[in-house]
């Protein structure tokens, strides 16, 4: 009524409410009693024609050719037996109002009853409503209920939820009613797209959205494509107002075929927005001319849209496509998720959940947001936002940069980004074969559409790998190299990764890649212009991988160690690695001084089997014995005696904040934001208290040991 247009089924978006079912008596046209009728919409008996009974309901057999009065107006009305109706809802009887409920103008033309028009377009009641002519339909049932509680008529009201439709515009409470429309008859459109999909010539991804997509398909109504608004495409149907020819042109009509009268009046209804839609892949290419656009861009690759217009849109781009062009209008639907907030619920303004794209571009950059979506991109899932995740991606950003950063300052202009199988260094052979095999995992997951696959792999290459790894390794090549070839290959290698890198992440992250690309030696043309990697398979070296994954798990036990420990990191520390395979120890030995650089370590000892030194502290990676002696560099005493005492204040902090959340006034009246914060402090507390009890329990031990 607030529009007042009409909608199709689509359009109306139904929501549990609570309501009320009323209980009111027909009489009885012959004296005889009463006929009670339940319903939630008592406003609109007044455009009762008929009530409906189940042939089989025992209570109602008496009534076959009996009448009754619809209430207040004394109209008289026939009982009608269908077995469309429930038995088991209300009383039995059902109120059958042809002119506003879809359902029950089924019954009225089933059973020939007249249609008698009770509520207009904007919600008012028409004179057929006698005297509740012109009120508003809420009012009016706030009217008739007092009335028929007056005549003795309301006999009693239930509570009760049931789906109410809306507008899925103005979220106005939608009203039925009977109007002249025009239609698209939908089955013989929906067949051919329902096959498409079956068949394979279009995708729905993730394909469990087949499941919904061939039940509505399968159960499609026809389609209402007129609206009476003020904009949109104006229907190309013209009336005859002396003869009432209709006439459908694609030219403005000029004449009526019929009569050859000239007084046409066009019509004011225009297509609803959804059909003009539907027409969009070929219709902006030219059609129904074959243009060189329409023979090149139709049928697309890919669609990429949402789930919550995949039958407003996506069904019906299906069924004109096919309808028109013979072909379907895409080969893929990747259907996106829906973005709430961290706790997965839906972002409105009145939860005060909304988190503005504008404010966090401004804050963290356009980059930043762009890959916290992408990484979030699950399929299936829908993505749970928070500022905090971009805030982390943005850190990432501030990494890729540094990381040009360093690159840049150690290039001179003639490096040329060439790199060639098996040279160079174990570090450099294995940052190539490394990038090949996600250059290949990249290009795999976006065929695919799991962004977030190559979204994760991407971040974790370019943070724990080039970053923490290679860069740190080649410093003192790049710094003291040991002969000029050596420095001069490295830069090589390093700007054919570093380039490399960049063309990867320059779909999610567009900007800033572009602008450190244009810094390259060498490069002018915009990186758009590049083409996407592909893997070289002579670059992969599983040998040189495993042989660095050996090392490189080496030095992050002992920094694991270290940290545990809190050993400052301008301490040094002795390191013992032992392990009945020679061929591990060789690879040791060879890479001693990256290892002793990177682990903080002093003076390495390696031997084929080593008891564990008195005072030491002790892991296994790999099968490989850590140790890590502690004489000199820990007073064992006194950090048992600061970790207990770091454990008793920790433990006190923890028992005060479980003692709040435990408190049910706190809990109910305390805002959201306020609970959700000493939530997250008592886990930080937990895992804390968890950590230092662990180091605690390994101090003692080592000094039973000692």
């Amino acid at each position: 009524p607030r529009c007042q247009t009409a909608l199709a089924d689509l359009e109306v978006e139904h929501e549990e409410e609570e309501g009320a079912l009323y209980y009111i008596r027909y009489a009885r046209v012959d004296g005889q009693g009463y006929v009670t009728v339940a319903t939630t919409r008592p406003e609109t008996l007044l455009g009762d024609t008929a009530v409906a009974v189940h042939p089989e309901d025992e209570r109602y057999q008496n009534l076959k050719g009996v009448t009754v009065f619809v209430p207040i107006l004394k109209r008289e009305i026939p009982i009608i037996f269908d077995p469309y109706v429930d038995k088991e809802f209300g009383t039995g009887a059902l109120k059958v109002t042809p002119a506003h409920d879809p359902n029950d103008f089924e019954l009225g033309q089933k059973h020939d009853l007249p249609i008698v028009k009770v509520i207009d377009e904007r919600g008012r009641m028409t004179n057929e409503a006698g005297p509740y002519m012109g009120l508003d339909r809420f009012k009016c049932r706030e009217r008739i209920l007092e009335d028929l509680e007056k005549n003795g008529q309301l006999l009693k009201v239930e509570p009760i939820k049931h789906s109410v439709g809306h507008c899925y515009r103005c979220k106005t409470i939608v009203e039925p009613l009977v109007s002249k429309q025009w239609f698209v008859h939908t089955k013989p459109l929906a067949e051919p797209a329902i096959a498409a999909i079956k068949q394979g010539k279009t995708r729905l991804i993730p394909g469990t959205w087949e499941k919904t997509y061939y039940e509505w398909m399968n159960n499609i109504r026809d389609w209402c494509i007129s609206r009476q608004i003020w904009w949109g495409h104006r229907i190309p149907v013209w009336y005859c107002k002396d003869c009432h020819e209709i006439i459908v042109a694609k030219e403005t009509a000029k004449t009526c075929p019929k009569c050859g009268s000239t007084n046409l009046e066009p019509e004011m209804d225009v297509l609803d927005t959804w059909f003009s839609s539907a027409l969009w892949p070929f219709g902006t290419l030219g059609w129904p001319e074959e243009t060189e656009e329409l023979k090149l861009f139709y049928p697309t690759t890919v669609l990429i849209t949402g789930f919550d217009i995949l039958f407003f849109w996506v069904a019906r781009m299906m069924m004109m496509g096919l309808h028109f062009m013979g072909n379907v209008p895409f080969y893929d639907v990747y259907i996106h998720a829906l973005v709430r907030d961290e706790k997965g619920e839906k972002m409105s303004k009145t939860k005060g959940n909304v988190i503005d794209p504008l404010d966090m571009v401004a804050k963290y950059g356009t980059d930043a947001l762009r890959f916290t979506l992408v990484s979030l991109a699950a399929q299936g899932r829908d993505i749970r936002l928070s500022e905090r995740r971009i805030e982390g991606y943005r850190h990432f950003i501030n990494k890729i940069w540094n990381a040009a950063r360093f690159a840049l300052m150690n290039l001179e202009e003639d490096i040329q980004p060439i790199v060639e199988p098996h040279q160079g260094s174990e570090a450099d052979r294995w940052i190539l074969s490394r990038l090949q095999t996600v250059i290949k995992e990249v290009r795999k997951n976006i065929d695919i559409y799991e962004f977030d696959k190559a979204a994760y792999t991407l971040y974790h290459f370019v943070w724990h790998e080039f970053c923490d790894w290679y860069l740190e390794w080649i410093k003192p090549t790049l710094y003291k190299p040991p002969v000029p070839e050596a420095k001069k290959y490295t830069q090589s290698v390093l700007l054919y990764v570093l380039g490399e890198t960049l063309k990867l992440l320059h779909p999610f992250i567009p900007f800033v890649t572009e602008e450190i690309w244009q810094h390259l030696p060498h490069t002018k043309e915009s990186i758009l212009k590049e083409g996407y990697p592909e893997a070289n398979d002579t670059l992969e070296d599983p040998a040189v991988v495993t042989e660095m994954e050996i090392i490189i798990g080496l030095v992050k036990a002992v920094r694991n160690m270290r940290g545990e420990l809190e050993i400052p990191p301008n301490t040094k520390v002795d390191v013992v690695f032992s392990t009945p395979r020679q061929d591990i120890l060789t690879q040791i030995e060879k890479h001693q001084d990256p290892i002793c650089r990177l682990g903080g370590i002093k003076r390495l000892t390696m031997s084929v089997h080593t008891e564990k030194p008195a005072y030491a502290a002790a892991t296994v990676w790999e099968g490989i014995d850590v140790y890590m002696p502690l004489k000199g560099i820990i007073d064992l005493q006194t950090e048992e005696k600061r970790l207990t005492k770091e454990i008793d204040k920790m433990t006190n902090e923890l028992t005060m904040v479980r003692r709040k959340l435990s408190n049910i006034d706190f809990l109910t009246k305390a805002p959201e934001v306020v609970v959700e914060k000493e939530q997250f402090k008592a886990k930080v507390l937990e895992e804390k208290l968890q950590k230092l009890t662990v180091n605690l329990e390994r101090v003692k031990n080592l000094q039973e040991e000692a």
